[in-house]
Protein backbone atom coordinates (compact mmCIF):
# COMPACT_ATOMS: atom_id res chain seq x y z
CA UNK A 1 0.00 0.00 0.00
CA UNK A 2 1.31 3.44 -0.93
CA UNK A 3 2.15 5.93 1.76
CA UNK A 4 -0.29 8.82 2.49
CA UNK A 5 2.24 11.31 1.10
CA UNK A 6 2.05 9.65 -2.31
CA UNK A 7 -1.75 9.32 -2.27
CA UNK A 8 -2.37 12.89 -1.12
CA UNK A 9 0.32 15.09 -2.68
CA UNK A 10 0.07 18.81 -1.93
CA UNK A 11 1.88 21.95 -1.02
CA UNK A 12 4.06 21.80 2.03
CA UNK A 13 2.68 23.60 5.04
CA UNK A 14 5.63 25.98 5.29
CA UNK A 15 5.26 26.99 1.64
CA UNK A 16 1.53 27.52 2.13
CA UNK A 17 2.12 29.77 5.15
CA UNK A 18 4.71 31.78 3.22
CA UNK A 19 2.31 32.33 0.33
CA UNK A 20 -0.53 33.34 2.64
CA UNK A 21 1.77 35.81 4.39
CA UNK A 22 2.80 37.33 1.07
CA UNK A 23 -0.83 37.66 -0.05
CA UNK A 24 -1.73 39.21 3.31
CA UNK A 25 0.86 41.95 2.88
CA UNK A 26 -0.26 42.50 -0.72
CA UNK A 27 -3.87 43.00 0.41
CA UNK A 28 -3.12 45.66 3.05
CA UNK A 29 -3.10 48.70 0.75
CA UNK A 30 -6.38 47.89 -0.97
CA UNK A 31 -8.08 46.73 2.24
CA UNK A 32 -7.07 49.90 4.10
CA UNK A 33 -8.40 51.99 1.22
CA UNK A 34 -11.77 50.22 1.32
CA UNK A 35 -12.06 50.85 5.04
CA UNK A 36 -11.46 54.61 4.75
CA UNK A 37 -13.01 55.42 1.35
CA UNK A 38 -16.63 56.53 0.95
CA UNK A 39 -19.14 53.95 -0.28
CA UNK A 40 -16.64 51.10 0.18
CA UNK A 41 -16.26 51.81 3.90
CA UNK A 42 -19.89 52.55 4.74
CA UNK A 43 -21.87 50.31 7.03
CA UNK A 44 -24.39 49.30 4.36
CA UNK A 45 -21.58 47.49 2.52
CA UNK A 46 -21.21 44.23 4.42
CA UNK A 47 -17.73 43.36 5.75
CA UNK A 48 -17.95 40.01 3.97
CA UNK A 49 -18.31 41.81 0.64
CA UNK A 50 -15.29 44.01 1.37
CA UNK A 51 -13.19 41.00 2.41
CA UNK A 52 -14.09 39.00 -0.70
CA UNK A 53 -13.49 42.00 -2.97
CA UNK A 54 -10.16 42.68 -1.28
CA UNK A 55 -9.00 39.09 -1.71
CA UNK A 56 -10.06 39.00 -5.37
CA UNK A 57 -8.16 42.21 -6.05
CA UNK A 58 -5.15 40.80 -4.20
CA UNK A 59 -5.00 37.91 -6.66
CA UNK A 60 -4.89 40.47 -9.49
CA UNK A 61 -2.28 42.53 -7.64
CA UNK A 62 -0.02 39.49 -7.34
CA UNK A 63 0.12 39.29 -11.15
CA UNK A 64 1.34 42.88 -11.67
CA UNK A 65 3.78 43.37 -8.79
CA UNK A 66 6.37 41.10 -7.16
CA UNK A 67 5.40 39.90 -3.73
CA UNK A 68 7.85 40.51 -0.87
CA UNK A 69 9.98 37.72 0.47
CA UNK A 70 8.40 35.99 3.45
CA UNK A 71 11.68 36.26 5.39
CA UNK A 72 11.67 40.03 4.87
CA UNK A 73 8.16 40.40 6.33
CA UNK A 74 9.24 39.32 9.82
CA UNK A 75 12.17 41.76 9.89
CA UNK A 76 12.07 45.44 10.96
CA UNK A 77 12.10 46.35 7.26
CA UNK A 78 9.04 44.17 6.74
CA UNK A 79 7.19 45.88 9.58
CA UNK A 80 7.96 49.23 7.97
CA UNK A 81 6.58 47.90 4.68
CA UNK A 82 3.37 46.81 6.40
CA UNK A 83 2.85 50.25 7.95
CA UNK A 84 3.68 51.86 4.60
CA UNK A 85 1.02 49.82 2.79
CA UNK A 86 -1.60 50.69 5.42
CA UNK A 87 -0.63 54.36 5.31
CA UNK A 88 -1.01 54.58 1.53
CA UNK A 89 -4.44 52.93 1.54
CA UNK A 90 -5.77 54.93 4.49
CA UNK A 91 -4.40 58.21 3.14
CA UNK A 92 -5.98 57.75 -0.29
CA UNK A 93 -9.30 56.75 1.26
CA UNK A 94 -9.33 59.61 3.76
CA UNK A 95 -8.49 62.20 1.10
CA UNK A 96 -11.35 60.89 -1.02
CA UNK A 97 -13.62 61.04 2.03
CA UNK A 98 -12.58 64.64 2.71
CA UNK A 99 -13.50 65.65 -0.84
CA UNK A 100 -16.89 63.94 -0.60
CA UNK A 101 -17.57 65.57 2.78
CA UNK A 102 -18.02 68.88 0.95
CA UNK A 103 -21.52 67.78 -0.06
CA UNK A 104 -22.49 66.96 3.52
CA UNK A 105 -21.13 70.29 4.73
CA UNK A 106 -23.07 72.14 2.04
CA UNK A 107 -26.24 70.28 3.02
CA UNK A 108 -25.82 71.30 6.67
CA UNK A 109 -25.48 74.98 5.73
CA UNK A 110 -28.46 74.80 3.37
CA UNK A 111 -30.56 73.22 6.12
CA UNK A 112 -29.46 75.89 8.62
CA UNK A 113 -30.36 78.79 6.32
CA UNK A 114 -33.75 77.34 5.35
CA UNK A 115 -34.99 76.42 8.81
CA UNK A 116 -34.71 72.68 8.20
CA UNK A 117 -31.86 72.17 10.61
CA UNK A 118 -34.23 70.53 13.07
CA UNK A 119 -35.16 67.88 10.46
CA UNK A 120 -32.30 65.57 11.35
CA UNK A 121 -31.86 61.88 11.92
CA UNK A 122 -29.12 59.57 13.09
CA UNK A 123 -26.50 58.95 10.43
CA UNK A 124 -25.43 55.26 10.63
CA UNK A 125 -21.94 56.13 9.32
CA UNK A 126 -21.02 58.97 11.66
CA UNK A 127 -23.31 57.96 14.52
CA UNK A 128 -24.48 61.55 15.05
CA UNK A 129 -27.43 63.73 14.09
CA UNK A 130 -27.24 64.82 10.45
CA UNK A 131 -29.77 67.00 8.58
CA UNK A 132 -31.93 65.12 6.11
CA UNK A 133 -30.89 67.47 3.28
CA UNK A 134 -27.25 66.63 3.93
CA UNK A 135 -27.99 62.90 3.75
CA UNK A 136 -30.01 63.30 0.56
CA UNK A 137 -27.20 65.23 -1.13
CA UNK A 138 -24.66 62.66 0.03
CA UNK A 139 -26.74 59.81 -1.41
CA UNK A 140 -27.12 61.82 -4.62
CA UNK A 141 -23.33 62.13 -4.80
CA UNK A 142 -22.80 58.39 -4.19
CA UNK A 143 -25.31 57.50 -6.91
CA UNK A 144 -23.59 59.89 -9.33
CA UNK A 145 -20.22 58.39 -8.38
CA UNK A 146 -21.44 54.88 -9.18
CA UNK A 147 -23.24 55.98 -12.36
CA UNK A 148 -20.01 57.50 -13.68
CA UNK A 149 -18.09 54.27 -12.90
CA UNK A 150 -16.02 56.20 -10.40
CA UNK A 151 -15.63 53.08 -8.25
CA UNK A 152 -13.99 51.26 -11.16
CA UNK A 153 -11.72 54.22 -11.90
CA UNK A 154 -10.53 54.53 -8.31
CA UNK A 155 -9.88 50.78 -8.06
CA UNK A 156 -7.85 50.97 -11.28
CA UNK A 157 -5.86 53.86 -9.80
CA UNK A 158 -5.10 51.87 -6.66
CA UNK A 159 -4.04 48.91 -8.78
CA UNK A 160 -1.72 51.16 -10.80
CA UNK A 161 -0.20 52.50 -7.58
CA UNK A 162 1.54 49.13 -7.15
CA UNK A 163 3.42 49.80 -10.38
CA UNK A 164 4.42 53.28 -9.21
CA UNK A 165 5.33 52.14 -5.71
CA UNK A 166 5.93 48.38 -5.38
CA UNK A 167 5.41 46.65 -2.06
CA UNK A 168 9.13 46.22 -1.38
CA UNK A 169 9.87 49.97 -1.69
CA UNK A 170 9.32 52.70 0.89
CA UNK A 171 8.64 56.05 -0.81
CA UNK A 172 8.17 59.40 0.88
CA UNK A 173 4.64 59.76 2.24
CA UNK A 174 4.91 63.54 2.61
CA UNK A 175 2.82 63.92 -0.56
CA UNK A 176 -0.18 62.48 1.28
CA UNK A 177 0.25 64.86 4.21
CA UNK A 178 0.32 67.81 1.85
CA UNK A 179 -2.56 66.35 -0.13
CA UNK A 180 -4.70 65.91 2.99
CA UNK A 181 -4.17 69.53 4.04
CA UNK A 182 -4.93 70.75 0.52
CA UNK A 183 -8.02 68.53 0.27
CA UNK A 184 -9.41 70.09 3.46
CA UNK A 185 -9.14 73.54 1.89
CA UNK A 186 -10.74 72.35 -1.34
CA UNK A 187 -13.54 70.77 0.69
CA UNK A 188 -14.59 74.14 2.15
CA UNK A 189 -14.28 75.78 -1.27
CA UNK A 190 -16.40 73.12 -2.96
CA UNK A 191 -19.00 73.26 -0.18
CA UNK A 192 -19.21 77.05 -0.55
CA UNK A 193 -19.65 76.80 -4.33
CA UNK A 194 -22.47 74.28 -3.90
CA UNK A 195 -24.16 76.10 -1.05
CA UNK A 196 -23.84 79.79 -1.98
CA UNK A 197 -26.37 79.95 -4.88
CA UNK A 198 -29.06 78.25 -2.80
CA UNK A 199 -28.18 80.30 0.28
CA UNK A 200 -28.37 83.51 -1.80
CA UNK A 201 -31.88 82.63 -2.99
CA UNK A 202 -32.91 81.83 0.57
CA UNK A 203 -31.50 85.20 1.69
CA UNK A 204 -33.69 86.94 -0.88
CA UNK A 205 -36.73 85.03 0.37
CA UNK A 206 -35.95 85.92 3.99
CA UNK A 207 -35.48 89.59 3.07
CA UNK A 208 -38.85 89.55 1.32
CA UNK A 209 -40.45 87.97 4.38
CA UNK A 210 -38.83 90.62 6.57
CA UNK A 211 -40.19 93.43 4.40
CA UNK A 212 -43.69 91.93 4.45
CA UNK A 213 -43.72 91.40 8.23
CA UNK A 214 -42.35 94.93 8.70
CA UNK A 215 -45.11 96.47 6.60
CA UNK A 216 -47.77 94.25 8.19
CA UNK A 217 -46.81 93.72 11.86
CA UNK A 218 -49.95 91.69 12.54
CA UNK A 219 -48.46 88.81 10.54
CA UNK A 220 -46.70 86.33 12.81
CA UNK A 221 -43.16 85.51 11.65
CA UNK A 222 -43.34 81.90 12.86
CA UNK A 223 -46.70 81.14 11.25
CA UNK A 224 -46.00 83.11 8.06
CA UNK A 225 -42.24 83.09 7.44
CA UNK A 226 -41.26 79.51 8.19
CA UNK A 227 -43.79 77.86 5.84
CA UNK A 228 -42.72 80.15 3.01
CA UNK A 229 -39.02 79.52 3.59
CA UNK A 230 -39.49 75.74 3.75
CA UNK A 231 -41.67 75.67 0.64
CA UNK A 232 -39.10 77.89 -1.06
CA UNK A 233 -36.17 75.57 -0.27
CA UNK A 234 -38.09 72.58 -1.62
CA UNK A 235 -38.83 74.41 -4.86
CA UNK A 236 -35.22 75.61 -5.15
CA UNK A 237 -33.79 72.12 -4.60
CA UNK A 238 -36.23 70.67 -7.12
CA UNK A 239 -35.35 73.27 -9.74
CA UNK A 240 -31.60 72.91 -9.14
CA UNK A 241 -31.44 69.10 -9.36
CA UNK A 242 -29.78 69.07 -12.77
CA UNK A 243 -27.37 71.83 -11.76
CA UNK A 244 -26.39 69.89 -8.64
CA UNK A 245 -25.82 66.83 -10.83
CA UNK A 246 -23.31 68.74 -12.96
CA UNK A 247 -21.69 70.15 -9.81
CA UNK A 248 -21.33 66.67 -8.31
CA UNK A 249 -19.84 65.42 -11.58
CA UNK A 250 -17.20 68.15 -11.43
CA UNK A 251 -16.54 67.29 -7.77
CA UNK A 252 -16.05 63.61 -8.61
CA UNK A 253 -13.68 64.45 -11.47
CA UNK A 254 -11.69 66.78 -9.22
CA UNK A 255 -11.49 64.11 -6.53
CA UNK A 256 -10.26 61.42 -8.91
CA UNK A 257 -7.76 63.84 -10.48
CA UNK A 258 -6.37 64.79 -7.07
CA UNK A 259 -5.97 61.17 -5.97
CA UNK A 260 -4.33 60.29 -9.30
CA UNK A 261 -1.78 63.08 -8.85
CA UNK A 262 -1.12 62.01 -5.27
CA UNK A 263 -0.57 58.39 -6.24
CA UNK A 264 1.64 59.55 -9.10
CA UNK A 265 3.74 61.43 -6.56
CA UNK A 266 4.73 58.11 -5.01
CA UNK A 267 6.94 57.40 -8.01
CA UNK A 268 8.82 60.67 -7.42
CA UNK A 269 9.14 60.14 -3.69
Amino acid sequence: MDSPNVILPGIELNLLIEQLTQYFVASLRMSAFMIAAPFFGTRYVMPQVRIILGMVLTVLIATITPLPDSELIGSPMGIALIFKEIAIGLSAGMIMNIWFSAVGLAGEKIAATSGLGFAAQVDPDSGGQTPVISQLLTLFLIVSFLALDGHLVIIAMMMRSFELSPIDQIPSLAVFIEGGIAAAGWMFLAASMIMLPIAALMLMINVSIGVITRSAPQLNLFSFGFPISMIGIFIILFMSTSVLGYAFTDLIEATLGDIESLLGGLANG
